[in-house]
């Protein structure tokens, strides 16, 4: 009669089988639920880097770089503003005339604020401004520093208040219509009634001066001729 020991060795086995094939189930099934998680963080991951990419890409555009065309016009607006800026001081030190000293101020107000937004737009797109205005026009303050008197008031407003007006309305029409850029564009529309509004102040201050200039002869002459009668 077989002994017990000798009975009990092949249910051991199959335990001892049973238990492997239980094992090796459970380490297949770890592998794949760690391969499925591993392919959905790629998949994760790469949407996340492809919506940052994209985020970016917008970024960029709003920020954008300017073309050749739009970066001279800003440029050149910046400089105009800082002639008006430089001449309006200049005109508060030497002018003695009430009137003039008021346009004056008002140009240095303005154009500094002016000159800020444009400032604003330049460092959005990465543009170097100018620190002062061209050669022309600094040859136009020089000769401007020149004059004094009744003088200086004539050819400050005439130069700084009509013709450099003139010149900047011409561009902030330009930027208007051809600029590409929108932010200068947006700047150009919101500036030229500003403009406008300026040179009619010069033509008024220019017929005030003249008038002035008239009545201050006119009444020399009387004088004059009123003595001659004595």
């Amino acid at each position: 009669m077989p002994n017990q020991t000798t009975q009990s060795r092949p249910l051991v086995a199959m335990l001892g089988f049973v238990s492997i094939a239980c094992l090796m189930f459970t380490l297949h099934a770890q592998s794949q639920e760690s391969s499925q998680s591993g392919s959905q963080t790629k998949q994760s991951t790469g949407k996340s880097t492809s919506a940052g990419a994209s985020s970016m890409g917008t970024e960029m555009r709003s920020s954008g770089k300017l073309n050749s065309a739009d970066e001279k016009l800003l440029k050149e607006l910046a400089q105009a503003n800082l002639t008006e800026i430089n001449a309006g001081k200049m005109a508060e030190q030497k002018s003695d005339n009430a009137e003039v000293k008021t346009f004056a101020q008002k140009m240095i107000t303005d154009h500094s604020k002016s000159l800020d937004e444009l400032k604003q737009i330049a460092q959005a797109k990465g543009v170097s401004l100018p620190s002062e205005p061209d050669s022309k026009q600094l040859a136009m303050e020089k000769n401007l520093s020149t004059l004094s008197g009744a003088q200086f008031d004539r050819q400050y407003i005439d130069q700084s208040g009509r013709r450099a007006h003139r010149d900047t309305h011409r561009l902030l029409q330009r930027a208007s219509s051809r600029a590409e850029d929108a932010d200068l564009k947006a700047y150009a529309s919101k500036t030229l009634p500003t403009v406008e509004s300026h040179q009619q102040l010069a033509t008024d201050a220019r017929k005030e001066l003249k008038s002035t200039s008239e009545g201050k002869s006119g009444t020399g002459t009387t004088e004059k001729s009123g003595g001659s009668y004595k």
